[in-house]
């Protein structure tokens, strides 16, 4: 039972969606805390929903649950949200319940905004945890081919030096260590944005009926970084 992720990136809508049935996805799990971009206006929440569900494929939002900028501020140290505590939430927990109730109904992408899966708290926060449950995980890329899971460890590991042995860590300690370097370089601020201004949210539309993926409930929010 497979897990997909994928970034939307800048795709236009219909090569998002070519990338979609390609792997024969038919559900879309939105991560993003803020499903709405002022700069790719085609992903925004409602509009996408729309589009997937015109194409066969359906659409949950999950940003309240597995999106990286979580409203609890007990997620956040130094003002910056950690991932480890983030993980440990009842809320966090129960949308990776989802995710795996989802996964045995329909074959499930996890979406957030960045191209690369190492760049987005898709892989380094929720599929990590995944993972952990022993689901086998792989990364739709943005051109199209699919990259397995253990495939972005080792560019991971790569990525923070840590892909030779060592004489005092296990590989399965180094990729603890480069998932937390990794996720702390991720780490959003409270309120941080990308630029001076914040644009408001846009209107909280509820979109089509999810089905057996489970009813959605966000609301409304500010556009900052792209992920998460």
């Amino acid at each position: 039972m497979p897990i997909f992720t994928v970034g939307h990136s800048t795709h236009a809508a219909e090569a998002f969606t070519a990338l979609l049935r390609t792997h024969g996805v038919t559900a879309v799990a939105d991560v993003r805390s803020v499903p709405w971009s002022r700069f790719n206006p085609r992903f925004n929440r409602e509009t996408l929903a729309r589009d997937l569900e015109a194409q066969g494929i359906r659409y949950v939002f999950l940003g309240r649950e597995l999106g990286a900028r979580p409203e609890d501020p007990a997620c956040y140290e130094g003002g910056r949200v950690r991932y480890a505590r983030l993980a440990r939430t009842a809320l966090f927990r129960s949308g990776l319940d989802r995710v795996v109730d989802g996964a045995r109904r329909y074959r499930l992408a996890l979406m957030c905004a960045e191209k690369d899966p190492l760049d987005c708290h898709r892989t380094i926060l929720v599929a990590r945890e995944l993972a952990r449950r022993g689901f086998d995980i792989a990364h739709i890329l943005a051109d199209g081919r699919l990259e397995p899971h253990g495939a972005t460890i080792e560019r991971l590991l790569a990525r923070h030096g840590m892909a030779q042995p060592q004489l005092f860590a296990s590989r399965e300690e180094r990729i603890e260590q480069a998932y937390d370097v990794q996720a702390a370089d991720l780490a959003h601020a409270r309120g941080d944005a990308d630029g001076p201004a914040r644009e408001p949210a846009a209107p909280d539309v509820e979109p089509p009926n999810v089905g057996d993926v489970g009813e959605d409930a966000a609301g409304p929010g500010r556009e900052t970084r792209p992920c998460g």
